[in-house]
């Protein structure tokens, strides 16, 4: 059975860092593409960062420069630093993966639909 365990939520004051992670069982990451999103409330789920097809590495352009996405295929698990945290980083955080699809440009990362179960970050001004 395919599971994704998040972990490393917290609360923290604005400015302050954290390390989300990520932990897969039933199946290696390194064959899929790997990602974070979160979801304010009242609010739709967004990509905050992705691992590509290739190790090609995509952010939102609001946490560019803050937060960084890796991998770590010997623990078969995905992290995701935080740092200079702003109070609109405020969220449930999922990591997610998805298949990579064959193609040319060394293909794409197909829908995401493996999820797990969300880890809260919550960041006080």
């Amino acid at each position: 059975q395919v599971q994704l365990m998040e972990s490393g939520g917290g609360s923290v004051q604005a400015g302050g860092s954290l390390r989300l992670s990520c932990t897969a069982s039933g199946y290696s990451m390194g064959l899929t593409c790997l990602g974070w999103f979160r979801q304010a409330p009242g609010k739709e789920r967004d990509e905050v960062a992705v691992i590509g097809t290739l190790g090609v590495t995509r952010y939102a352009d609001s946490v560019k420069g803050r937060f960084t996405i890796s991998t770590d295929s010997k623990n078969n698990s995905q992290y995701l630093q935080m740092d200079s945290l702003r109070p609109e980083d405020t969220a449930m955080y999922y990591c997610a993966t998805a298949a990579k699809v064959a193609g040319p440009y060394g293909g794409r990362c197909g829908t995401f639909n493996t999820w797990g179960q969300g880890t809260q970050v919550t960041v006080s001004s």
